[in-house]
Order: structure tokens, then C-alpha cells, then sequence
């Protein structure tokens, strides 16, 4: 362990723009979406712009969600590629971590958006779209964010699998910009 330690690469490459570049996509998204779901609460901006239709408003604006969340993904595993690993990331143990974390990050993902459907996933309460009830089932009576903390877990699955200590760093802005988000959104 001491040999570990004492022939330990550097821990980041500051250097690399990809981590900044993924650092700025892990606090645009949640900040793109609550803006853009308050002015629709506010001024239905996005209803007015697809003809009065809320529901078809909120599938576009649930399409550009996930698909700047495949995009911030991308540049979040372009970052760790162009990071050092660390020996202490590398040990035997840590890939059943990181699968493990991956697995558990993606069924509370999954099952969340199975229980509140696309409209209950996306924001649909910003467009007047309501549930008929609050959602109390699997993942919500484990964690009232299941998304958010999946989410987090499969960005730290993730940077373990890689190896990059950097990929822990950004996994805790993940962290802490979804508790931002969420502190809006309750």
C-alpha cells in the first residue's frame, strides 16, 4: 500500500479542457431545465410556441432534456479518457464496485421514470400536466430524488470503472447541482 501511495501519478490533469467543458455541461442541464420550466409555470412560453398544445410542449422539452443528458454524458467520459487513473482506482475490488453502483444508479433511474412516465419524468407539472396522485411505490419510498441520486451513483460507477480520480470530482458536482436543482424544485 505505501508503494501505492508513494509512486502515486498526478490525481488530475487541470490542464485538459475536457474537464472543464464537462464540468460547464453538469451545471448547464439542470439550470437549462429549471429556467426553462419556470417560464413555462410563469408565461407558457413553450405552450404558446407549439400552438397551445402543453403535452406536445412537454415531450420537446423532455426529447431536449434527455438529449443534452446524452450529450453531457459524452463529455463527461470524454473527460475521463483524457485523465490519469490512479493505482488505488485500479485495485481488483473496484470494478464489481462500479458495476455494482452503475446497476443500482439505473434501476433507480428507470424505475422512477416507469412510475411517473414521461410527463411525470420531464417536468409535466410545470405545463399543468398533474398526477393523479403523489407517487409513494418503488424507487419513491427509498429516496424522494431517485433520479437524481441514480443518476450520481452511475456517475461515480462510472469514474471508478475508468479509473480517474477526476471522474469522482465531477460525480460530486453531479451531487451537488442536482441538490441545487432539487431545492428548487420542492
Amino acid at each position: 500500500m505505501s508503494r501505492i501511495l508513494s509512486s502515486s501519478p498526478a490525481v488530475m490533469d487541470f490542464s485538459q479542457r475536457s474537464l472543464y467543458i464537462s464540468a460547464l455541461s453538469i451545471a448547464f442541464n439542470p439550470t437549462f431545465w429549471n429556467i426553462v420550466a419556470r417560464r413555462e409555470y410563469h408565461h407558457k412560453t413553450l405552450t404558446h410556441l407549439f400552438n397551445n398544445r402543453s403535452q406536445l410542449a412537454c415531450y420537446a422539452l423532455a426529447l431536449t432534456i434527455f438529449s443534452l443528458g446524452l450529450f453531457r454524458d459524452a463529455l463527461f467520459e470524454r473527460a475521463l479518457r483524457h485523465q490519469p487513473t490512479h493505482p488505488l482506482l485500479t485495485q481488483p475490488l473496484v470494478p464489481y464496485v462500479a458495476y455494482t453502483l452503475l446497476a443500482l444508479g439505473n434501476i433507480l433511474v428507470l424505475s422512477s421514470t416507469w412510475a411517473l412516465g414521461i410527463t411525470g419524468t420531464y417536468l409535466g407539472d410545470y405545463f399543468g400536466i398533474l398526477m393523479d396522485e403523489p407517487v409513494t411505490r418503488f424507487p419513491f419510498n427509498i429516496t424522494g430524488a431517485p433520479m437524481y441520486y441514480g443518476s450520481t451513483m452511475s456517475f461515480v460507477g462510472t469514474a471508478l470503472l475508468y479509473g480517474r480520480p477526476a471522474g469522482l470530482v465531477l460525480a460530486g458536482e453531479v451531487l451537488v447541482v442536482y441538490l441545487v436543482a432539487l431545492s428548487y424544485e420542492e
